[in-house]
């Protein structure tokens, strides 16, 4: 998630969040379509202000992911309020079955406990449809149908398919039989199946249905793929797909120079070096935008990535590759006593899991 195009509203026990642009499209559509039925401003206030109090419990949600992950040492980066939920980016999910079960279980736990502390002040009518009705909300009803948003949340977050809650804790149940990658492949399975069932019933009843199908199948797809590329990598170290020829630029280059480098080759990541020493590292997209804003004769110091992160030959493949993946870096240096002697990139990586994957069909 670009940060960019996002607002921080501050620090929640040490995390930040962040409410992305386009949640003011939520605000005026839903304000369009009151003012379209008609409705005067305080109904329209009352229907900003329950939107804004859901996403406060989205936001309770996603700190309940956060907190449960910071006991296990797991950091989250931030938290992301999007006009479809909210979005908790953690460092890693939880190796550990029991683990992954606790931190996937916090997020839907958080809503059953707000429902909980709502209800001793619900005072419920002898019709209950009207009470529910979200299209009228008012002080007669606004706790009620918090409470009841608050009891849904938490049940479709517990729906058994990635990227759901209810999708990690099914493999982390799974976990304490089968091995991950096993148990991501029948969750993922499970879960894709279920999305089928969902876009089949939304082209008849809700086109909504359509929609969370699909998010649910790709997600699945994408977790499943990511475990299975994890599980290839186990049990090799850095040293096994670093690139020896490692295609160097100093700080003091051209970034003209520097897109001659990358046409003349096929590399598209490059190790900035002074003296011996790793100073930064340069991509492909970072010299194409430079040369767009018209930097073609600036240092190549000017553009690139200061903040690399650093590979030892010794570190484990599989975790080399997250941490790349977590860092959102192409490229990173691999150093042996303080020495470049190689690089890792993604690409490189992937042509690893292919030879992996090719080599275990036989």
């Amino acid at each position: 998630m670009n940060m960019k195009y996002s607002l921080s509203l501050g620090r929640v026990a040490g995390i930040r969040i962040f409410v992305h642009w386009t949640f003011l499209i939520l605000i005026g559509w839903i304000v369009y379509i009151n003012l379209k039925q008609g409705m005067g401003t305080v109904d329209i206030v009352w229907s900003v202000l329950f939107i804004l109090t859901l996403f406060a419990c989205v936001t309770a949600h996603e700190l309940g992911h956060a907190l449960a992950a910071k006991r296990y040492n797991i950091k989250t980066r931030n938290i992301t309020l999007l006009p479809i939920g909210g979005l908790a980016q953690l460092e890693s999910i939880p190796e550990k079955p029991k683990e992954e079960l606790v931190v996937a279980l916090a997020g839907p736990m958080v809503n059953i406990i707000i429902a909980a502390i709502l209800l001793p002040f619900i005072k419920l009518s002898p019709n209950v449809i009207e009470e529910m009705d979200l299209t009228r909300l008012s002080h007669h009803n606004f706790l009620f149908s918090l409470m009841v948003v608050n009891i849904w949340l938490a049940v479709f977050n517990m729906i058994p398919a990635f990227p759901m809650d209810g999708g990690r804790v099914f493999r982390a149940l799974l976990s304490f039989k089968f091995e991950r990658h096993v148990a991501t492949r029948i969750a993922a399975s499970v879960g894709q199946l279920l999305a089928v069932g969902f876009v089949f019933i939304g082209f008849f009843y809700n086109p909504f249905l359509i929609f969370i199908g699909v998010f649910i199948f790709l997600g699945a797809q994408a977790e499943a793929q990511f475990a299975e590329a994890k599980s290839l990598l186990g049990g090799f170290t850095v040293a096994d797909a670093l690139m020896s020829d490692v295609p160097v630029l100093h700080p003091n280059d051209s970034i003209e120079f520097s897109s001659d480098r990358l046409l003349s080759s096929q590399n598209k990541n490059f190790m900035v070096v002074d003296g011996g020493v790793v100073v930064g590292t340069l991509n492909r997209d970072q010299i194409i935008r430079a040369l767009r804003d018209g930097k073609a004769n600036s240092a190549v110091h000017e553009a690139m990535d200061k903040n690399f992160i650093a590979l030892a030959t010794d570190m484990p493949l599989e975790q080399a590759w997250v941490n790349l993946r977590n860092a959102q870096k192409s490229a990173a240096p691999v150093l042996k006593s303080g020495n470049l002697v190689g690089m890792l990139d993604t690409e490189n990586v992937a042509e690893f899991l292919m030879v992996r994957e090719a080599k275990n069909k036989y």
